[in-house]
Formats: C-alpha cells, structure tokens, sequence
C-alpha cells in the first residue's frame, strides 16, 4: 500500500469515527472527550483488524461510573459491533448489545449508522418492529417530508436486461443518497425499506406492486414514495422514469424521465433535480453541486457498486468488499465505493 493510499484510507477513518460519535452523541463534559477519543481509538483499532483490543477498550469504558445513557450507548453500539466482527460464534453476543441499547432507551439516539454491518442493522430493525417503534415518537417533523425511495425496475430486454443486471438497485441508492442532500427532506434508510419488506413476504411472492409498496411506506411513516425504471432495447438508446406517490392517497404527484444514450448514472442525476422542482423542494447551488459531484460517471463502476450492495445485503461480505474495491478501482473520485469498502473491510476474514 502507498502513502498516498494510507493518507486516504485514514481519512475514511476520521471521516467514519466524526459521523459515529461527533454528529451523533452528546457526551457529558468534561469526560466526554475523554470518552469520545477512547472509542475513536476502538473504532480505529476494529478498522485495522485488532478486534480483542478494540474490546478491551470497551470492557474498561462499562466500567466505569457515572456514564451518562447515551454514554452507555455508544459503548455498547463499538461493542455490538467489534464482537460481531469475530465471526459466527460471536454472533448472538453481539445482537444481546442491542438489546442492551434498546433496552436503555431505543429511541434515544438515531440508529442504525453507516458503520454497522447489514446483519447488524437487520437485527435493530427487527427490534425496532417488536416494539411498534419502526418511526420513533420524535422522528416526523412538520416541515420535513419523509420519503421512501423503492429499488427500480430493470424493463431491458435480451442482453441488456442481463448486462444491466443490479443496477436498478444501486440506482435506488443513489437516489437516496442524492434526496438526502436536501435540508428539507428525510429519507427512509435503504435497508429498513428491504427489511419491511422481506418481513411482510412480499419480495418472495412476488407482490410488491406500487399498493403493497405504499403500505410499507405508510408504515415507515414516508409520506412520498419514489418508483424508477430503466429501460434499454438497443445499444445506443435508453430510458429512465421516475414517479412520486402520495402515501396518504396513493396518487401520483410528480412524473419525470429522460432518454438518450445509455448512461444511466447521468440520468440519475438530472432527474433528482427536476422530481425536486416539481416537489416545490428548495434546490441551491450547493445541493446541484453535491448532487452532480455524488457517485459515478463509470457506468462498469456502478455496475460494480450495485452488485456489492446485492452482496452486502445477503452478508456475504467478502464478496461485497471485493466489488466496492473494484469499483473504486474503477473511478478514484467513487468515494461511496470507497467508504463501503472500508466499512466491510473488518468482514472480510
């Protein structure tokens, strides 16, 4: 590994340890940032493979006294994940760490985060489920809208169809990360979406129809919900739509496609743009920015991505890891590819 890689490599870790606990806890002064630095340090040791030292730190942070709950949290959140990362035997350990969480106070702090493995956030979720806590009390806020973005349909045909393969859900993806820029919008985690519905049987039997989807959503308290497909029946011609629904009344409210040359990552892009002026959503030129700076131009690269989500979401995580790699192979400015392959690189042993 170069220089230049280890300086990137720790600035995915800084980046991963300020989301976890700068954004997310408020530790007491003055030992919080005692605290804090501390299980920096277990987040980094976990990052670098050292699992039994990252745990030592957290063994000795329990115990001490006069931990606040959400001090006790964030303890228990680098534990549950650390143990998990030891392998299959360590797995129900690390689910009890959860439980441990809930039973603190489950709506306390804003879990599951990017840092946890899909496995992880499953279990959260189906915690969240049996206690009627999908939308915790103080998540709907008057002048946020809260949307549920669903994997998009792949109508190609032939050869297109199969070459196109999983990019209908890393489309979804970056559709959910591109909504989330904007200051006036939640949007409904990917994998909770997934989880309701593998929960409910509908991904199984088939049954998820823009009615089904929108019972979902309902029930994860989006009052949007996002439909796309992609469509490719010759090599240079192409076409994406997306449509809104209203939750309340399952109308469609806003409608946008595009056609052109097969690059679907680009189409992606101007069509966040205009389903948000159709919505009435306030677009600055720093959100157009970021929006147009997210993801890829590389289409091999998304198909990459895409297929690492597949992966990721069924825990093979290797496999996962080995396709966010070679996606950010692929194009260097990636830097989803890249914080996911840092994030599962712990997994891969």
């Amino acid at each position: 590994m170069n220089r230049k890689h280890l300086l990137s490599v720790s600035v995915m870790v800084l980046s991963i340890v300020s989301i976890i606990f700068a954004q997310s806890y408020s530790f007491s002064p003055p030992t919080g940032v005692e605290l804090s630095g501390k299980l920096a340090k277990a987040v980094d040791l976990y990052l670098d493979g050292e699992f039994d030292a990252g745990l030592k730190i957290t063994d000795d942070l329990l115990a001490q006294s006069g931990l606040t709950a959400n001090d006790t949290i964030a303890i228990y959140e680098v534990k549950s994940i650390i143990t998990y990362a030891k392998g299959y035997k360590y797995k129900l350990e690390s689910f009890e760490y959860l439980q441990e969480i809930s039973g603190i106070g489950h709506c306390l702090i804003n879990l599951p985060r990017e840092l946890w493995p899909t496995e992880l956030r499953d279990q959260w979720y189906k915690l969240c489920n049996e206690k009627n806590l999908l939308v915790c009390p103080d998540d709907s806020k008057p002048d946020v809208k809260t949307i549920a973005i669903m994997e998009f349909d792949n109508f190609s045909i032939g050869k297109y169809k199969e070459e196109l393969g999983d990019l209908s859900k890393g489309l979804a993806d970056f559709f959910e990360y591109d909504f989330s820029r904007f200051s006036d919008i939640k949007v409904v985690e990917r994998d909770k979406l997934d989880y309701i519905l593998q929960e409910l049987k509908l991904v199984e039997e088939g049954k998820v129809d823009q009615a089904s989807a929108v019972r979902v959503g309902k029930m994860l308290g989006a009052q949007l919900m996002v439909f796309g497909s992609i469509t490719q029946l010759e090599k240079d011609s192409a076409r994406m739509v997306v449509r809104v629904v209203d939750v309340e009344t399952s109308e469609i409210i806003s409608t946008a496609d595009m056609e052109g040359k097969p690059n679907f990552v680009d189409m992606e892009k101007e069509l966040v743009k205009k389903i948000a002026g159709q919505l009435d959503i306030m677009i600055t030129d720093e959100t157009k920015a970021a929006i147009s700076e997210s993801a890829t131009e590389d289409m091999s690269a998304a198909r990459l991505y895409s297929l690492g989500l597949k992966y990721m979401d069924n825990y093979e995580y290797k496999k996962a890891y080995e396709h966010f790699k070679m996606a950010y192979e692929k194009d260097n400015s990636f830097s989803e590819a890249k914080k996911k392959m840092e994030i599962y690189k712990p997994l891969i042993g």
